[in-house]
């Protein structure tokens, strides 16, 4: 990728990601999103068609060769999409008390009843089951089941319309997260490219392995937390997965809402401690969907995603569908980086790192954080080729850029996800010294440094062998380091 002096280099740690939709589908608003600090793009396969999505992909490739620089596209699969029938009449009232009968007849619903397409859920209810339908504003308790209908009565709502969603909490339901659909969209999105799949409706570590083996290693999985199932084997599937997704739209539909902030909490920390990226997402910034300025509850929300140490938080529908997408990155840039000048910030972020494992390659990394804090070094920079090497230094969560120097195009992508990472893709090196020049000018070049300040670089050597970090060096840029 031929680099230019006039990259953008973003002036925060936390990163940005953004869903494309109607509304930001042409060149121009693409490039408006990124410049105005989106970091990662999603392709959001529950609407649209395919073709959108590649349509989409070929701008932003274009625009990654006119920047100079590597732009991460995450491929979010729909997963199984539960719902109810349609009505005969239209809406249907309930009240509290009222019997109503959900089963597999094609017959339109009243309100008695109503088809429930999914003979997998009968199979798994059992009495006092409840249900949550339309995002949880109505609630039905099972009170008789069997293979092909249930018995319920409504214990809160008051209105139930056409193709509604169904949630299950707290019961395993007998469903692959990859539908016929999910399987044809995961071949399309890895043959056009994409750097990440993120996967949908994930109950327990099985599902990530099916994952796993489909996309056999042509993408970065991603896995999204939506299920109460999911945190049950929390510890199982980060190690699994590259990176994790909060989802907590739908965990706020299936568990209670008050527990939905811890839940929030432990899953940054343990994915943190793991090294892989964790996103925070769902109603962000959900006013601007429709107003040009977040609530001042959504502004904290976003604030406090950041202070828990997040890589990323994410915009849906604000950017995908909504009337003020620019507006909305720009102000999800501006709470990111006024919370990263926040003295409490760092004072949260250097209060917990993780141990180092007892290897030369975790040792080093440790010590390039303080040696860098110490020595009040420009940046970090690190040459890796699978991307481990960034990754532990991502862990320690440093106070100073991390310049991943790689020359796989396809490591440098997937890694601008990661907290605080400016990644290039660039030739390899053979020599101490090259190496030294090459950090040091493309720092100077691309805004890290200055002239007259330090570097603090790891690398493996041999040179371009994965995982071996095993070197520590301090550098100066320099005068002839400048291009």
């Amino acid at each position: 990728m031929k680099r230019k002096a006039s990259s953008i280099r973003r002036s925060r740690s936390t990163k940005i990601v953004a869903t494309l939709g109607p509304g930001t589908s042409s060149p121009e608003r693409i490039r408006a999103l990124f410049e105005a600090g989106v970091d990662v793009f999603r392709l959001n396969f529950s609407h649209g068609v395919q073709e959108d999505h590649g349509t989409r992909l070929e701008i932003l490739r274009g625009l990654e060769k006119r920047m100079g620089r590597p732009i991460c596209v995450m491929a979010d699969l729909q997963g199984p999409k539960l719902r109810v029938g349609r009505f005969a009449d239209g809406p249907i009232k309930l009240s509290p008390g009222m019997r109503f009968r959900l089963d597999l007849s094609d017959e339109p619903g009243d309100e008695t009843r109503v088809k429930l397409p999914h003979p997998e859920i009968f199979e798994a209810l059992t009495p006092g089951t409840d249900l949550l339908l339309d995002d949880g504003r109505v609630r039905l308790r099972v009170l008789s089941c069997g293979p092909d209908h249930a018995e319920t009565e409504v214990v809160t709502g008051t209105q139930l319309s056409d193709r509604k969603g169904v949630n299950v909490p707290n019961v395993l339901l007998p469903l692959s997260p990859l539908t016929a659909k999910d399987r044809d969209d995961l071949r399309y999105a890895l043959d056009i490219g994409v750097d990440w799949v993120a996967l949908s409706f994930v109950q327990r570590p099985e599902d990530v392995a099916e994952a796993r083996r489909l996309i056999a290693n042509r993408a970065a999985l991603l896995v999204k937390l939506e299920k109460p199932s999911a945190i049950a084997h929390l510890d199982e599937l980060i190690e699994m997965a590259d990176g994790i997704m909060v989802a907590r739209g739908d965990l706020g539909v299936e568990m209670p809402a008050e527990d939905v902030p811890s839940i929030q909490k432990r899953i940054v920390r343990e994915s943190r401690m793991a090294g892989k990226p964790v996103i925070v997402a769902t109603q962000m910034l959900e006013s601007m969907i429709g107003s040009p300025a977040p609530t001042r509850a959504e502004a904290s929300d976003v604030a406090t995603a950041v202070y828990d140490g997040a890589d990323a938080v994410m915009l849906s529908a604000e950017t995908a569908t909504g009337a003020y997408p620019i507006e909305a990155v720009s102000i999800m840039d501006r709470i990111a980086r006024r919370v990263e000048h926040d003295p409490l910030y760092r004072a949260i972020m250097d209060a917990q790192h993780p141990d180092p494992q007892r290897t030369s390659a975790d040792a080093i990394t440790a010590a390039a954080r303080q040696v860098a804090q110490t020595v009040s070094a420009a940046c970090i920079v690190t040459y890796t080729t699978s991307g481990s090497t960034a990754l532990r230094a991502v862990r320690e969560r440093p106070d100073v850029p991390i310049l991943c120097l790689t020359s796989r195009l396809e490591t440098a992508r997937r890694l601008v996800l990661s907290y605080g990472v400016h990644s290039v893709n660039t030739g390899d090196v053979s020599t101490f010294a090259e190496m030294i020049q090459k950090a040091s000018r493309i720092a100077y070049q691309d805004g890290l440094a200055a002239e007259g300040q330090r570097l603090v670089i790891t690398a493996g050597i041999p040179f371009g062998t994965p995982g071996n970090t095993n070197v520590l060096r301090i550098a100066w840029v320099e005068g002839n380091s400048q291009p």
